[in-house]
Parts: structure tokens; C-alpha cells; sequence
């Protein structure tokens, strides 16, 4: 018998249970968090008729062309600049429907590893030169999503309904 075991036999029964669930929904204030931050970062973009422009105070356009020779990849900024309101309409649906994804855990890890990507992206694009680089916070929501690439939304999602109903249907 190891510490762990000690330490869970020694519990009352109801702090065990309370651990067990604890740890079973341990990444739902992050998935929830996520979902609900993507959705508004979507629609914020999408209802911002500045942001939307090709130029202009506050514009993608501008955005891009001011962060394109300190990016890590300016060939990724080349391309936005190609249509930068619709690469911005783009990017809001994206996060969006990574959001979305999210929140209500259907195809969750497909949704945190296009999450993951738009972080990556920005990370790599916008807030490359940020420093140090903590401050910037695209690497952040980048490390962030991993853990739901990793292991999805077993509980209190879309995916475990669906996946419990074709169970039932196999067995």
C-alpha cells in the first residue's frame, strides 16, 4: 500500500467522493472558461465594424501591416493582407465555433486543436515581439488548450452523450 492509498482509506467516504469528482470535471472550469472567452473574442470581431476594415484606426488591416516585419512568420501576415476583412471574418468564425465547440463539448478536441492553432498563429503573427514573452497572452491560451486536445470533454459534453448512446447501440 502506497501513500496514496493510505491517504484515500484514511478519508471519509465523502471526501473521496468529492475527489473523485473533483478530478473527473477537473478541466471543465477550463473548457468553460475557453469556450465562453473564444464566442466573445468571436463576436467582438464580428460587431466591430473597425476591425473588420482594411485600414483605419483599429482596422485587421493596420493590425497586420504593424506587427508584419517583427512576426515570426510575415508570410502568414502576407496572406492575411491579401483579404484582411476577410481573413478577420475568418478568424472570428473560427474562434467562434472553437468556442462554441467548447462550451457545449461536441468534437472538443478537434475544437481545442483549432483553438490551439488560431493561438498558435497569433502567437507567431501579433504578439511574436511582445516582451518578455509572458506578457503576450496568445502563448498562454495556446498551452491552455492543450490539455483538451489531450484528453477532450468526457464529462458534461455532447461527446459523452453521443459516445454513451452509440455504446448502448454496439452493445
Amino acid at each position: 500500500m502506497n501513500r496514496t492509498d493510505v491517504l484515500e482509506t484514511d478519508a471519509p467516504r465523502g471526501v473521496v467522493g468529492l475527489r473523485e469528482l473533483a478530478s473527473r470535471h477537473a478541466l471543465l472550469p477550463l473548457r468553460l472558461f475557453l469556450g465562453v472567452t473564444f464566442v466573445y473574442a468571436g463576436i467582438d470581431k464580428l460587431t466591430d465594424p473597425a476591425f473588420l476594415s482594411a485600414s483605419g484606426d483599429g482596422s485587421i488591416g493596420d493590425l497586420m501591416r504593424g506587427v508584419r516585419d517583427t512576426s515570426a512568420i510575415p508570410g502568414l501576415v502576407d496572406l492575411s493582407l491579401n483579404s484582411p476583412a476577410g481573413f478577420a471574418v475568418a478568424l472570428a468564425i473560427g474562434e467562434i465555433l472553437v468556442g462554441l465547440g467548447a462550451l457545449v463539448g461536441l468534437l472538443t478536441r478537434l475544437a481545442a486543436l483549432g483553438g490551439a492553432l488560431i493561438a498558435l498563429s497569433l502567437w507567431l503573427t501579433v504578439s511574436w515581439a511582445v516582451t518578455p514573452y509572458y506578457y503576450g497572452n496568445d502563448l498562454i491560451y495556446l498551452m491552455a488548450w492543450t490539455p483538451l486536445i489531450l484528453a477532450g470533454a468526457p464529462y458534461l459534453s455532447l461527446d459523452s452523450v453521443i459516445r454513451s448512446r452509440l455504446s448502448r447501440r454496439t452493445a
